[in-house]
């Protein structure tokens, strides 16, 4: 039990600290009906589970022994990071911005603003690869990650490995889905304006996350 909860505290220090994950979270958690929202935060938590158990055995060994690895991460991972940032801040115009001669009653019905109640395919799978991009296209935090969860690892004989990772894991889960739970509560006391600008503060945020990293693989390439 001690190694769980040690486990447990672990991941929890790991990822709660506000990142691109937690922001992503936050922002879905806003604009999104409770069970989008809890899709999306079961999508994180897949991705981030995948990400620690990676770190868990050491893959950020696998990127230190390939720098080549490390800086097309970087790369790639800074120009997707850029494009979901400046998707938020600066969103697709609604259809009757285009289409400015149809009558205001057919543009903008009274619940307009109304999250969907149904995600779709095209919006699944948008889900699925900026979850997939905000946990994996950062190689500092893999690296990071390894060094935290790795270097514990190590001190941890084959019957004590299974509750420890066991309390990283639940971390993950609690916190997103807590995260994600708290959020939506309180959704409603915002007004759009309000979730709008917040929006864009977390894009602006992620933004500059993909700035940082095109900078760093800038370096590297140099």
């Amino acid at each position: 039990m001690g190694l769980y909860i040690q486990g447990l505290t672990m991941g929890l220090a790991y990822i709660a600290p506000i990142g691109m994950q937690n922001l992503f979270v936050i922002n879905s958690a806003l604009t999104r009906t409770r069970r989008n929202a809890l899709i999306t935060a079961l999508i994180v938590i897949f991705f981030d589970m995948a990400l620690s158990l990676s770190c868990f055995f050491g893959i950020g060994a696998l990127m230190q022994a390939n720098p080549w690895l490390e800086t097309i991460v970087l790369g790639l991972g800074g120009l997707v990071v850029i494009r979901i940032g400046m998707g938020l801040v600066l969103p697709k115009r609604k259809r009757n911005d285009a289409a400015g001669a149809e009558p205001v009653s057919a543009a903008a019905p009274a619940d307009q603003s109304a999250p969907s109640k149904h995600l779709g395919m095209r919006g699944l799978l948008d889900t699925i690869g900026t979850a997939c991009a905000v946990t994996w296209f950062n190689p500092q935090a893999i690296i990071d990650g390894t060094l935290m969860l790795g270097a514990f690892a190590a001190t941890l004989n084959a019957g004590q490995t299974t509750p420890f990772i066991t309390g990283v894991e639940t971390a993950s889960v609690l916190w997103f889905l807590g995260v994600t739970l708290v959020v939506n509560a309180f959704a409603h006391k915002f007004s759009p304006k309000v979730i709008d600008v917040l929006n864009r503060v977390c894009g602006g945020v992620i933004t500059l996350y993909g700035i940082k990293l095109l900078v760093d693989f800038a370096l590297a390439v140099l």
